[in-house]
């Protein structure tokens, strides 16, 4: 049985949100709790799926990804079939970020990284377009990044 969050559980969940390296106790102190009812909770939430993953979020420019490019696409047929075969094409590229199936004049929204725009156009011209029933594909590229943030705001 899935419980509500609590305002703690929120608290906790911000904590970690910001810095997932705290140890229990570092939370623990933050929270006003002993150590034991910090690691229940924590247990308790990965269990029910709030805390599905625990990651490090890697600099792009360090790494040399220093293109981010939003992709819509939008598919000429809409059947299962096509729908299904595109997604499961378009998960397999790792230089797609996120991708998410929308509603409006495009059917997807997909982020992508690369090193370069040299790389970007072989991604374009070597793995999107690969995919049949494209219909048509629009590209924005980011020029600054103002805001990139990975917390959810709880309380």
């Amino acid at each position: 049985m899935e419980q509500k969050l609590d305002k703690t559980d929120k608290k906790l969940l911000m904590l970690l949100q910001k810095d997932a390296k705290l140890t229990t106790k570092q939370l623990a102190y933050h929270l006003g709790l002993t150590v034991t009812p910090v690691f229940e909770r924590i247990k308790r939430l990965e269990k029910q799926g709030v805390i599905e993953k625990y990651v490090a979020i890697l600099n792009k420019e360090k790494i040399g990804k220093k293109l981010i490019a939003f992709c819509n696409v939008s598919i000429k047929e809409h059947s299962r079939e096509y729908i299904h075969h595109f997604e499961s094409q378009i998960i397999k590229f790792p230089e797609v970020m996120e991708c998410y199936h929308i509603a409006g004049m495009y059917d997807y929204m997909l982020k992508i990284t690369t090193e370069n725009m040299d790389s970007y156009h072989d991604f374009i011209y070597n793995k999107l377009a690969t995919i049949e029933n494209i219909g048509n594909v629009r590209s924005s590229f980011v020029m600054s990044e103002l805001k990139n943030s990975t917390i959810h705001q709880l309380i």
